[in-house]
């Protein structure tokens, strides 16, 4: 984090992925992954908030079959057993994933002098989903003294081996404007690492690990 200049902003900016919120200890970007700063992704017509200050947008095939991925992606009581980052989640609705659905999810915060809490919570409502298409959620993640809200979008589309996955985000809160190309940055290693981990699980799933 080399071009984050300020301590405190460092600390607070620790706190920021709503992606995958925990970005230390990510996981490896996963084999090719690429931003694509441009046209916004959406889902139903509607994409992330373009005039937020914070924005990465990443994808990349996973070997795997769309079923898997979905199910990985919206089953998301489960995701702790395999986002380290993540380590709880709770549904405050039944059922699958839907528009409307809402879950609270929590990660840790190291210490810091930005605040004396020690996890950051987060409430995600889903907006939009297509099933086997799309999802886009959004909401605050929260904190004693830190609030940061974001718009998250994701889009599955079947290729040729596999499943093209796509993932934007944008965020906005005091913590975040206060350094953007550090919050991106963070940003990024967020989403990559949840990308990395969502392709891993699946092709683990799917014996593709096995078969290179």
């Amino acid at each position: 984090m080399s071009r984050i200049r300020s301590t405190s902003v460092r600390a607070a900016l620790f706190t920021v992925p709503l992606a995958v919120a925990g970005v230390l200890g990510t996981a490896a970007v996963p084999a090719g992954a690429t931003p694509h700063p441009g046209k916004s992704l959406t889902c139903r017509g509607e994409g992330v908030d373009p005039d937020y200050a914070v924005r990465y947008r990443t994808e990349t095939v996973i070997h795997a079959p769309l079923s898997t991925i979905w199910k990985l992606q919206t089953d998301v009581e489960r995701w702790p057993s395999w986002q380290a980052p993540v380590t709880s989640v709770e549904r405050l609705d039944h059922g699958p994933l839907r528009k409307g659905s809402a879950f609270r999810w929590t990660t840790p915060i190291p210490p810091n002098p930005a605040t004396s809490a020690t996890s950051l919570d987060i409430t995600s409502t889903v907006e939009q989903l297509k099933r086997g298409s799309c999802i886009r959620w959004t909401g605050p993640g929260i904190a004693e003294g830190l609030r940061i809200d974001g718009v998250h979008v994701w889009t599955f589309t079947e290729v040729d081996g596999g499943v093209l996955v796509r993932t934007e985000e944008t965020h906005t809160g005091d913590q975040v404007e206060a350094d953007v190309p550090a919050a991106t940055e963070i940003l990024r290693q967020g989403l990559e690492g949840w990308l990395g981990d969502l392709k891993t699980t699946a092709e683990a799933r799917t014996g593709h690990h096995r078969q290179r």
